[in-house]
């Protein structure tokens, strides 16, 4: 468990928070990395303590040190592994969940797909290989794929699994598309770092494992009302940080908590507010759908902030910059935030997603096709980790953004009288609605 430690001293300008909020590295761990401490300790001695929000942005997107620009976290030998290393069937179903939303929307000629923090690219390159196997159902669609990362070393890593040699770095770091390249069957490939930089039109948007990394502002109610919650240096041992509540209320307290809240401790993450809303308005405007899959909650949820090292726990205020952070995403903040342009499906369990979506039909059609025991062994693991109750099953959820559209009932053929007769219900969503299977 992480350590918690309470110091308090007058002599400070910030009063330090509750023992559950301060927090200090454990004896015997690994000291911070000097840089990236450095940097915070002389930022907060200039200009007074930082909120949560900032220091995990710094922490881990810092263009010099910070955790996704400096390190591969992904796999068994980083600091965690996302359901599409775990099995090729992740990938899939969501391949299968994207044409069913193109084809929903009248199979558009261009399909964009646009991946928010794709990792090593698996989950791209399986969705990318259903398209290829299914290539009678995209029929002559012009297909492109836009992935958005801010990690030189993820994008590298991309670039090497999706397009093998078939890729170049733009000549200018001011370029919009700072990588581009091709797959194997054609597909052209192009990076940014930015959601707003990707090219209009109609788009299927991936996020997985993304929201859950975007900085959060983190508040305590209090007898004086809602206090934010602070970075600061502990005055004792000036190596460590703490936290600490303001004294009064900050813009962010006064504008990011409800005015009915009515948790003790709220976390709200602003940065994945404003992704949304890009997302609801591209919707909107260009037609699509978004698929976000993550750690969440549907507000109920207080103290999620939790770090992780070498897939163990790690102290969220310990050698910064070393460690991915991460917070549960609030999905009913999302929802708030889209607002009514868009229709919003979930939040349902990635066990209920995956079923709906057919994983079990997928996995005994895998199973019968292969002989090796060794494999046939990994694909029931993987399985049991993606959809048991006690692993990721319960864990991650579902939460889907869809233009209103196509959730209306279908319009009557002109000149038919149907009085008296409903007309059809609109097309059932894949992954929300259970289907069935023959």
């Amino acid at each position: 468990m992480i350590s918690r430690v309470f110091s308090a001293s007058a002599a400070v300008r910030w009063r330090a928070a509750q023992t559950r909020l301060s927090c200090s590295a454990p004896t015997g761990e690994e000291k911070p990395r000097p840089s990236m401490l450095r940097h915070l300790t002389s930022k907060i001695k200039a200009t007074g303590p930082i909120t949560v929000a900032e220091y995990m942005r710094e922490a881990l997107t810092n263009p010099v040190t910070g955790y996704y620009v400096r390190n591969d976290m992904l796999g068994p030998d980083g600091d965690f592994i996302t359901s599409p290393e775990i099995s090729q069937i992740f990938g899939e179903l969501l391949g299968v969940w994207t044409l069913s939303e193109w084809m929903a929307a009248g199979r558009p000629k261009r399909l964009q797909l646009v991946e928010l923090g794709p990792g090593k690219g698996s989950l791209a390159g399986d969705v990318l290989r259903v398209f290829s196997q299914l290539r009678s159902v995209v029929g002559g669609a012009s297909v492109s794929l836009h992935l958005v990362e801010v990690s030189p070393v993820l994008s590298r890593l991309q670039a090497q699994n999706l397009t093998g040699s078939r890729n170049r770095e733009a000549d200018g770091e001011d370029q919009l598309v700072y990588r581009r390249g091709e797959t194997a069957a054609g597909v052209p490939v192009s990076w940014y770092r930015r959601l707003e930089d990707v090219p209009s039109g109609f788009s299927i948007f991936l996020a997985h494992e993304f929201f859950d990394a975007l900085p959060i502002h983190t508040f305590q109610r209090t007898q004086r009302g809602w206090r934010e919650v602070m970075v600061d240096v502990d005055p004792e041992k000036t190596e460590r940080l703490r936290f600490v509540l303001a004294p009064s209320p900050t813009p962010a307290s006064t504008t990011l908590v409800q005015p009915d809240e009515r948790r003790g401790h709220v976390e709200v993450c602003a940065e994945g507010g404003v992704v949304v809303q890009q997302l609801a308005r591209r919707i909107v405007e260009d037609g699509g759908a978004a698929l976000i899959a993550d750690y969440g909650h549907d507000g109920t949820k207080t103290d999620t902030f939790r770090g992780f090292k070498g897939h163990r726990l790690h102290d969220v205020l310990s050698a910064p910059g070393s460690a991915d952070l991460t917070a549960d995403v609030d999905f009913s903040f999302l929802r708030r935030m889209a607002g009514g342009g868009v229709a919003c499906v979930g939040p349902v369990t990635q066990r209920t997603f995956l079923k709906n979506m057919g994983i079990d039909a997928r996995l005994q059609v895998l199973l019968r096709s292969c002989s090796d025991a060794s494999a046939r062994e990994q694909l029931l693991a993987g399985y049991d980790l993606l959809t048991g109750r006690s692993q990721m099953g319960e864990r991650f959820h579902f939460f889907g953004l869809l233009h209103r559209s196509r959730l209306a009932e279908p319009t009557r053929p002109g000149g038919l009288k149907l009085e008296g007769k409903r007309s059809a219900a609109p097309l059932p969503v894949a992954g929300f609605t259970e289907l069935s299977f023959s």
